[in-house]
């Protein structure tokens, strides 16, 4: 008897197994297993024919319609089909040229203008204040590609990802943690931070070098960590190294996340997954130390054993650099309990506060330190303010600030003119946004808001909206006498175009504690001491702060002791 004849389907797979031999379908044809393997393996490709196909057709009209969309709104051609406007933007992202190039296409295209970055990436610009309070209410995302290097040095996080959807339990148990534990606070911490920070003071005076950013840098670090860890952040003794390595890595993540792939092949590398390992148990540590909240959950042991694993592949240099501190960290080997604010990503919902809480109060500060070396005689006015509130107060231990609008007031101005950065960024991931003037900005555009055209706009603020003047939310009144005296405090939120701590549901979460905070620092601080400029910088200085859109200097100071 003959061998049954393998007769396949006309498939390609077939005709290749079937070689030169004449390929039949008829109905009485026996199949081997060779056949069943053909049609598997072409039903397979098949299907991934038509999945591709359709993920593809998919991503096309997706492209097609961000095209489509977007061409309708204002803006310059792109110079660019891949890279558009992005290497534009690049060169000029890093000084103020950025802010005048915006400020030029709003004035030749309106309010709302769209640039392009590429085929796929769409941005667009909103100035005015109707459109911002409406984008900021319904753009709740953030897109995508921003805060990679952030993961990359501190972790994931809770609070911080992308969508809305998945931030908003954490944002609103951070909120209510903030506003009633942390305030309750307010008065005390910076009392003790005054007093810890002042010790340094005399310390760098007597070398000769101390500026306004330094200073503050370590006040806004102790403000947050008293804050967070309470009595336990004083008393710490790796507080100092905890500061300079929030530092060293925050400003190495930004090369480290350029690489598309991780660069797993350098040194370097490994010793900085190793320093940013080290941080995360120098945060196990403290909140070890400190146990203040219950709800939170138990720290495992794993991250100390993962910071030996990492050091030793990060060679010699990490591990000579930190051995002793391993070796000394009792509350790390020890295993025991520790309290975080998240349950989901504790580590990066910690840092992640502590990064941007100091950088945003560190400028805040460092901005009016600069005002008041600047201006002598606010500073004398802000002591005596605070001196009358403090006579009339019964605990001399807490300063009621509320009660001190000019105070407040130059907190708000020094806010206003110094934003914690020049784009407001927001994106709606999954929906598209129909704003007034019939304009639609489709889903996944970046949504940005230029904060210093917008805090800085005659229009809105005046025609010395661009120099420091904190008079503009006192409420002035006349005395029985005929005199006028500073009676209260305008409410800044509810100017729409004050966004320096944002607005809407992506707003700062420490708003209210940062300006409580800042004002009773400066309270204490300015109630004992005299703050004044290192003689001969005086006229450098003032044509650099009065200069518009240009950074605030970080001039020399020095402190003088008040007479009592």
């Amino acid at each position: 008897m003959e061998a049954c004849d393998i007769r396949a389907p006309y498939t390609l797979v077939g005709f290749l197994l079937a070689g030169d031999k004449t390929i039949s379908s008829s109905s009485g044809a026996c199949f081997s297993l060779r056949d069943y393997f053909s049609r598997a393996i072409n039903f397979f490709l098949w299907i991934s024919l038509v999945s591709i196909s359709f993920l593809l057709s998919r991503k096309l009209a997706r492209l097609l319609r961000l095209w489509t969309i977007g061409s309708r709104i204002p803006g310059p051609p792109s110079p660019s089909f891949f890279s558009g406007h992005a290497k534009l933007l690049g060169a000029r992202g890093c000084g103020r040229d950025l802010t005048g190039y915006l400020s030029r296409l709003h004035e030749n295209y309106g309010p709302i203008v769209r640039l392009w970055l590429g085929p796929t990436q769409l941005l667009v610009s909103v100035k005015d204040v109707a459109v911002i309070k409406e984008i900021l209410i319904k753009a709740k995302d953030k897109y995508p590609l921003t805060g990679r290097e952030f993961r990359l040095a501190f972790g994931r996080s809770n609070i911080f990802v992308s969508s809305f959807e998945k931030v908003q339990e954490g944002r609103n148990y951070l909120t209510t943690f903030m506003n009633e534990r942390l305030l309750e606070r307010v008065n005390t911490v910076p009392l003790k931070v005054v007093e810890c920070v002042l010790g340094r003071v005399e310390s760098a005076m007597s070398k000769g070098i101390l500026d306004c950013r330094s200073l503050s840098q370590h006040v806004s670090f102790y403000i947050l960590g008293a804050a967070l860890f309470e009595e336990a952040f004083f008393n710490w003794s790796d507080a100092t190294l905890y500061e300079e390595l929030l530092l060293m890595i925050s400003k190495d993540a930004c090369y480290w996340a350029s690489y598309k792939i991780p660069p797993f092949w350098r040194r370097k590398y490994w010793t900085y997954q190793f320093l940013c390992t080290k941080l995360r148990c120098l945060t196990q540590d403290i909140i070890q130390q400190c146990r203040y909240n219950s709800t939170i959950t138990q720290i495992s042991q794993s991250s100390y054993e993962e910071v030996k694993s990492i050091g030793k592949l990060s060679g010699n240099g990490g591990a000579t650099l930190f051995g002793n501190l391993l070796s000394g960290n009792s509350s790390l080997n020890e295993g025991g309990k520790g309290h975080l604010v998240s349950t989901g990503e504790p580590f990066g919902d910690i840092l992640g506060m502590m990064f941007h809480g100091c950088s945003t109060i560190t400028n805040l500060l460092c901005s009016i330190l600069t005002r008041l070396v600047l201006h002598p005689e606010l500073q004398l006015k802000i002591f005596s303010e605070i001196k009358e509130v403090q006579q009339r107060t019964c605990n001399q231990d807490s300063y009621d600030v509320q009660k001190m609008p000019l105070l407040l007031a130059t907190v708000y101005e020094s806010a206003r003119l110094l934003p914690p950065g020049r784009l407001l960024q927001r994106c709606s991931l999954n929906h598209d946004l129909h704003l007034k003037w019939n304009i639609t900005v489709p889903a996944g555009a970046i949504l940005v808001v230029p904060l210093e055209l917008v805090q800085m706009d005659s229009s809105i603020w005046g025609e010395d909206a661009g120099h420091f003047n904190p008079h503009r939310f006192v409420v002035d009144s006349i005395d029985q006498e005929g005199r006028s005296q500073e009676d209260g405090i305008l409410e800044p939120y509810k100017n729409a175009a004050y966004l320096p701590f944002g607005s809407g549901s992506r707003a700062c979460l420490g708003k209210e504690f940062s300006v409580l905070g800042i004002s009773t620092f400066f309270a204490s601080l300015l109630l004992n001491y005299e703050v004044t400029l290192v003689p001969g910088s005086e006229n450098d200085l003032n044509s650099t702060v009065n200069d518009r859109f240009q950074p605030v200097p970080s001039p020399k100071i020095t402190f003088m002791k008040r007479n009592s």
